[in-house]
């Protein structure tokens, strides 16, 4: 067995209604002084959060508010920065999806952190270490997605660059995560699908990834089991019960990200979300079938020893329920899934035939990509694409 690590956010609340205690976990943070500012970063219904707000000022918090409406960008970060300094702020709060909670995350690294982000990015920075920890930071997810309020990275786009990186550190795990089901309930039947995805997908990739763990492994199984049963009534009828299933995907899918790798994927994703206005969760959802098919055909002919495909099988037992289900099974009731789902094609997002090749270079380089159970050919990571059209 190979050494791994296990990192979490310093404490985790989840639970129906675990949000009404916003003020009294925000203003008992160990090791902060009580009261004091807090950055407050949301997203455009801010209706939505205005009751938390008054939570947390009631718990005796001081609060300023910078909104965050589109997918963080680094642009965004930065303002966010400003606006925090400007204001005195000793802490952080972002209350949102997976943008919201990102853009957050970043901020209240860059607060304690100097010179400039690009100093610290992926890819197209430097991607120095952090130096010193970031502002206390909670994250309260209102989606079920993405799984950023317990990973220690943020997505940010660059315009400039055309592509999304991370700005990454161990440090960046918040130091508390609230899940609160009941925030999730008004998703409408459309974001319920594209962030169900990829929850999904952050189970599943993890989960037959090059560099699994024990602890992993166990956090994907649930998480897997969770999302099978709810996120088809979750998008049909918003069930409390399914929504409470899928927070419990996300949070598992977030919990194995952070700790093991991903795949093919994420390694499309963070490229097409860059060249294209394409929500990352609706990107993830449209690629997640044809991914996982590329992956078997290319296992079972170059590779047919790898145990990914033997975990292949049991992911399929998972979600169909079935104790004798294939592989070839689990990609079918994903395809079976995605339909009843509406997922739409990618060339609603811009994505055309004169763009593969450009994305598939960039994407075979993406980190998440390195993470992939077996190096996919350029000719099958087009073929990828062209199914996704």
């Amino acid at each position: 067995m190979e050494r791994f690590e296990f990192a979490t956010p310093g404490r985790i609340v989840f639970g129906a209604g675990a949000a009404a205690d916003l003020g009294t976990l925000a203003a008992g943070l160990p090791g902060v002084a009580s009261g004091g500012r807090a950055l407050v970063v949301t997203g455009q219904a801010v209706a939505r959060v205005g009751g938390l707000i008054e939570r947390l000022q009631a718990g005796g918090l001081a609060v300023s508010v910078f909104h965050v409406e589109h997918e963080p960008t680094t642009d965004l970060v930065q303002a966010g920065v400003r606006a925090a300094r400007e204001a005195g702020c000793d802490r952080v709060i972002g209350i949102g999806g997976g943008s919201v909670l990102d853009a957050g995350k970043a901020i209240a690294a860059l607060l304690t952190n100097p010179g400039d982000l690009l100093d610290y990015l992926e890819v197209i920075g430097r991607a120095l270490p952090l130096a010193h920890a970031p502002l206390p930071y909670i994250a309260v997810p209102t989606t079920a997605g993405t799984g950023t309020e317990v990973t220690r990275n943020a997505v940010l786009l660059s315009p400039a660059h055309r592509v999304k990186v991370s700005l990454r550190s161990p440090l960046m795990l918040p130091r508390l995560a609230v899940i609160d089901p009941e925030l999730t309930y008004s998703m409408p039947p459309a974001v319920t699908a594209s962030t169900g995805l990829d929850a999904l997908t952050q189970v599943i990739e993890p989960y037959v990834c090059n560099r699994p763990n024990p602890l992993t492994d166990a956090i994907c199984r649930e998480g897997m089991a969770h999302a099978a049963r709810g996120l088809r009534p979750a998008f049909e009828t918003g069930d409390q019960a399914a929504r409470e299933d899928m927070c419990v995907a996300s949070l598992c899918g977030g919990l194995a990200l952070a700790n093991a790798r991903l795949g093919g994927v994420h390694g499309f994703a963070g490229v097409l979300g860059g060249m294209f206005p394409a929500p990352h969760g609706a990107v993830c959802a449209r690629l997640l079938p044809f991914v996982m098919e590329a992956n078997l055909r290319a296992l079972q002919a170059r590779e047919p020893d790898n145990p990914a495909l033997r975990r292949y099988d049991e992911v399929a037992r998972i979600l169909t329920g079935e104790p004798d289900e294939t592989a070839a099974g689990g990609v079918a009731w994903v395809k079976a899934l995605c339909k009843a789902l509406a997922v739409p094609p990618l060339g609603q997002y811009g994505l055309a035939e004169a763009d593969i090749p450009t994305v598939v270079d960039a994407a075979a380089r993406a980190s998440s990509m390195q993470g992939n159970p077996i190096r996919l050919t350029p000719d099958e990571l087009a073929g990828i694409l062209r199914e996704t059209l």
